[in-house]
């Protein structure tokens, strides 16, 4: 007999979303919602262990479960101990309900392992993953929003119609840790997020410059870049161009701290990447230029007059490469800068 979800009632409940940081950021309404919804239940998150000081300390989560998508790399005899641990992790979490929001292979595969009787994954999910669910939330097609395609989970568990906000509660010691690196910067505080493992997505290091120097001369603001490690270089090219003026944090903040320093940010331009998402859910206004990816469907999600579209007739492809990059020339500083200009109306020249 298939249950009812509108009638489950669990105490354990497992959700599984690895990474990416974006899509993990996407989660969170419906993570607020079960913790509102079932408040005597625990709930475990799966997740990668870069993403886990993220959500270590979010008050709704109970417990992180970690999975190493590397493991496959250990050789048989190290995968195959990696696979155990992992399996002897999920059962210990004795869930009763397990929801799948990656919607792959291996996502299902640890859904199936959890061993719930009750198993939710989205009715789109790819590479086999439904054959692990015994429920299917269907996905309407005005669900454009990675968040609202996530939130049909929380409907089918008889939530609201809309999704609440999307919020990561960032510890005091965190928003402290973030405070001294910024304090001695003058206001307003904007935060560049360059980087992109798409170079499909990255604005042009000469467009961030050109926006920067005229944030530090029209406005007096201060520039920090952030980014992962491997984005150095990029944000070391555009610090160059603005003449040195920025502090560099990139591959210097844990990415708890990072988040922190998103959250005290007067503005932060980000291309659609996961900075952008998580600016965003730590509560900070944000501008981001969009070439080949969509604003319907992973634009800054609240704020999505604030992300700005090339003009150009291959727009929206979601080609990770690009014989021409178009879209780069024509998106350019002028055609930010309004909506730019507009986050400090109440701030003099």
């Amino acid at each position: 007999m298939i249950r009812r979800l509108d009638t489950l009632d669990p105490k354990s409940i497992m959700v599984v979303k690895p990474s990416a940081l974006g899509d993990i950021c996407h989660s969170l309404p419906v993570l607020d919602f079960l913790h509102d919804r079932f408040p005597k239940a625990r709930i475990t998150w799966v997740v990668v262990p870069s993403f886990a000081p993220l959500l270590a300390k979010h008050p709704a989560i109970d417990r992180l479960v970690p999975f190493e998508r590397s493991a496959t790399k250990k050789g048989v005899f190290g995968f195959s101990s990696t696979l155990m641990a992992l399996v002897r992790n999920l059962r210990s979490v004795r869930a009763d309900l397990t929801i799948d929001l990656q919607g792959l292979l291996r996502s299902g595969l640890i859904t199936l392992a959890s061993g719930a009787p009750v198993r939710i994954g989205l009715g789109d999910a790819r590479e086999g993953a439904k054959w692990a669910y015994t429920h299917s939330v269907a996905i309407p097609q005005n669900a454009v929003h990675a968040v609202h395609r996530y939130w049909q989970v929380a409907k089918a568990l008889n939530g609201p119609e809309t999704p609440g906000p999307m919020v990561l509660p960032i510890p005091f010691e965190d928003r402290q840790l973030a405070s001294q690196r910024l304090e001695w910067l003058p206001k307003p505080w904007v935060v560049f997020g360059p980087g992109s493992r798409w170079l499909t997505k990255r604005w042009l290091p000469t467009h961030f410059a050109e926006v920067g120097k005229r944030l530090m001369d029209q406005l007096g603001a201060s520039i920090i870049l952030v980014g992962s490690p491997d984005e150095a270089t990029l944000s070391a090219e555009i610090n160059q161009l603005l003449g040195q003026r920025a502090l560099d944090l990139t591959g210097q903040t844990p990415l708890e701290i990072l988040a922190g320093v998103l959250s005290l940010a007067d503005l932060v331009i980000a291309n659609d990447t996961g900075p952008l998402h998580l600016a965003v859910a730590a509560g900070a206004k944000v501008v981001a230029p969009f070439t080949c990816t969509s604003i319907a469907k992973t634009g800054p999600f609240g704020q999505l007059g604030n992300a700005v579209g090339t003009n150009v007739d291959c727009r929206e492809s979601f080609l990770r490469e690009c014989p021409s990059m178009i879209c780069m020339n024509e998106l350019t500083p002028d055609r930010l800068w309004p909506t730019i200009r507009a986050q400090f109306q109440n701030t003099q020249k």
